[in-house]
């Protein structure tokens, strides 16, 4: 008696779906380096614990502003589900793109600064005139010039690379233009973004192998600048004057109610969290002790919550994004490639480095945020978008044809298992 032929059944709609989702996102992050892989999970882990430390820190000072607990972080977490994605689609961009566009986002962002600058649209946010209001729309446009700035290096390098060893072909003319769009950021008075940008330009020139002595003229001059700016106004001698007087920091006779009182109430928080910490969200300094909180002196609030051990493991964290930074850097085979990584690696290391400096009492109060983990979320995207264009030059492009190959592979294994 014949057996009656064998019949399949059809896939279940809910698997077919499932897989078709997952070959989708594999295609994302198929092509992509060991390094890409590095930099984007420190990144990702970075804002997913600023965004519980911006949360717990933020719950006292947003109740009083806003009326809500939850509001700043609300408005944080939503720029970063705003900001992870536009990485991500930043990753995906050919340099190409980013040269052709490199020109006009710089004249673009510093149109805006300079409304921020020349017009009552402006707001001035401790002493700093840096945000520029558009209707109910806040934003700092000094951070989208460091992202232009960004793909504007990698471009006039590209252009320059056989002028970079004279100074008036090759340097000056980057000097100037970096130099004009940084001016901008100064007649707002924002004295530590001013710092973080030229360092960033200066130190990325360094960093791509332009000689010492043709950066040492720019350094002096702008060294001469900071020095002036920094006298000529009274808010920021006095953050001067209290960083140099020891009272201040030793708790003593320093003046306690006006300039030593974030520099001291920082330092309170984080000899109360000795080394294990009073615990997540146990905080006394965010009830309106420390000012900042959320912000510029985020690090203080995760020394006293987490201790020293979780400050160290944050220390860590900023260390290992450096070193992702660095082996993208390294293995950077462009002009483009090496400048704009050598950008972003100064901008977010560096800055992460002056912030935590200024909790620690090395440097005086500047009004940097810490990247990916401050409140603020201006800074938070753009941060995250100028990674993605990190992530864009880390991706591996020979990977897609080794996955095609791999996939015409098992399609071939598969055929012959078939027709035995």
């Amino acid at each position: 008696m014949a057996t009656p032929p064998r019949t399949t059944r059809p896939a279940k709609p809910e698997a077919s779906g499932i897989s078709a989702a997952r070959i989708r996102l594999g295609r994302v992050f198929r092509v992509e380096s060991a390094d890409y892989f590095l930099l984007l999970g420190t990144t990702l882990f970075l804002v997913v614990f600023g965004l519980v430390m911006v949360l717990s820190s933020s719950l006292v000072e947003s109740y009083i502003a806003d009326g809500g607990f939850l509001d700043q972080a609300i408005r944080q977490a939503v720029f970063a589900v705003v900001g992870v994605p536009a990485m991500l689609l930043a990753s995906r961009m050919p340099e190409g793109f980013w040269m052709r566009i490199a020109w006009p986002v710089l004249i673009a962002s510093c149109a805006l600064q300079l409304l921020v600058v020349a017009t009552p649209l402006g707001i001035e946010v401790g002493g700093n005139t840096n945000w520029l209001a558009i209707g109910p729309v806040q934003f700092q446009p000094s951070e989208f010039i460091k992202v232009a700035l960004v793909m504007w290096l990698g471009l006039i390098v590209t252009k320059k690379q056989e002028h970079l060893g004279d100074f008036t072909t090759g340097i000056l003319p980057i000097v100037l233009v970096g130099g004009g769009a940084i001016g901008l950021v100064l007649l707002g008075g924002d004295l530590g973004t001013v710092m973080v940008m030229g360092g960033m330009l200066l130190g990325a020139l360094f960093l791509i192998g332009v000689r010492l002595r043709l950066l040492l003229l720019p350094i002096i001059a702008a060294a001469a600048v900071f020095a002036v700016v920094a006298v000529s106004s009274e808010n920021r001698m006095r953050r001067i004057t209290s960083f140099l007087d020891a009272d201040c920091a030793a708790g003593g006779t320093g003046d306690a109610i006006n300039t030593c009182w974030q520099i001291q109430h920082g330092t309170y928080a984080l000899a109360n969290g000795g080394v294990f910490g009073v615990g997540l969200g146990n905080s006394a300094a965010k009830w309106s002790w420390l000012p900042a909180a959320d912000n510029d002196f985020i690090f203080a609030i995760i020394g006293e919550e987490l201790g020293l051990i979780g400050a160290v493991v944050v220390i860590g964290l900023f260390a290992l994004l450096a070193v992702a930074f660095v082996r993208v850097l390294r293995s950077a085979r462009t002009p483009f490639a090496t400048a704009a990584t050598a950008a972003v690696l100064v901008w977010v290391i560096g800055q992460a480095c002056v912030n935590i400096g200024v909790v620690l009492g090395v440097f005086p109060v500047l009004g940097v945020p810490l990247p990916l983990v401050s409140a603020g979320g201006t800074a938070l995207l753009t941060t995250l978008f100028a990674i993605g264009i990190v992530l864009s030059v880390a991706r591996d492009p020979g990977a897609p044809a080794r996955a095609a190959a791999r996939v015409a592979a098992r399609k071939a294994a598969k055929a012959g298992r078939a027709t035995r």
